[in-house]
């Protein structure tokens, strides 16, 4: 597996380095949010980890960057903040989860097997489901003429739901579906976005609806169907 790790600090680095190649993991390292863009987009990487806090671009600027030219490729954020904030944007730029420093390199180790394994199982088929499709590779939404782009995690969890139609999911089977068993967002993140979604879908006006039942979870229901 080949990774790009973006961070200033180089005794961190260094540091990082060392461990990711012990565990195998084949590394290049950058120092400014600039030569991190240049890397991407003339290399072919399995995962990129991304310092928020860059010279010349940060973190956020070449996230919002890369998926905006259609990079799918998973990134994982480092921070040294603690605000809610810059979790938010990061993860609704298309960030696949973030850890905040200082972390431990068994932490660091996790995040990345979950990052890759979630990776691996994401496929390029279609989706489809009453009026609407989903195209996990563009992270398209359509519904007749009309499309939307979805963040990573809106793409990520609409495809957990159409691929589970007619089951009710609780807000832990869609945390450990969406985000996996190693992130630490909590089902108030499901909540927001599943908000998300519904905008999405009416965004594109799809007579698909994200029902929810208390105390069971959550589904995709056809406009037509009254159970």
């Amino acid at each position: 597996m080949r990774l790009l790790l973006a961070e200033d600090e180089e005794a961190l680095s260094e540091a990082v380095v060392d461990v990711l190649k012990y565990h195998r993991y084949q590394v290049d390292a950058v120092y400014d949010g600039g030569e991190a863009l240049d890397y991407i987009q003339s290399g072919d990487y399995d995962g990129i980890i991304l310092d928020i806090m860059m010279p010349v671009k940060s973190g956020l600027e070449v996230l919002r960057q890369i998926r905006s030219e259609g990079c799918r490729t998973p990134v994982l954020l480092l921070t040294a903040k603690s605000q809610i904030e810059d979790r938010i944007e990061g993860l609704d730029l298309g960030a696949d989860d973030y850890l905040t420093k200082p972390f431990h390199m068994g932490e660091l180790l996790a995040r990345i097997r979950a990052m890759l394994r979630r990776r691996e199982e994401f496929t390029p088929d279609i989706r489809s489901f009453g009026d609407i499709t989903l195209n996990p590779q563009t992270s398209e939404l359509q519904c007749g003429e009309k499309t939307a782009v979805l963040s990573r995690l809106e793409c990520r969890m609409m495809d957990v739901l159409i691929l589970n139609k007619g089951i009710y999911l609780s807000s832990e089977d869609l945390l450990e579906k969406v985000w996996g068993y190693d992130s630490d967002a909590d089902v108030g993140s499901v909540w927001v976005y599943i908000s998300y979604l519904r905008k999405q879908l009416a965004k594109v006006g799809s007579g698909v609806k994200v029902k929810a039942r208390r105390g069971t979870g959550y589904m995709l229901q056809e406009q037509e169907d009254n159970g």
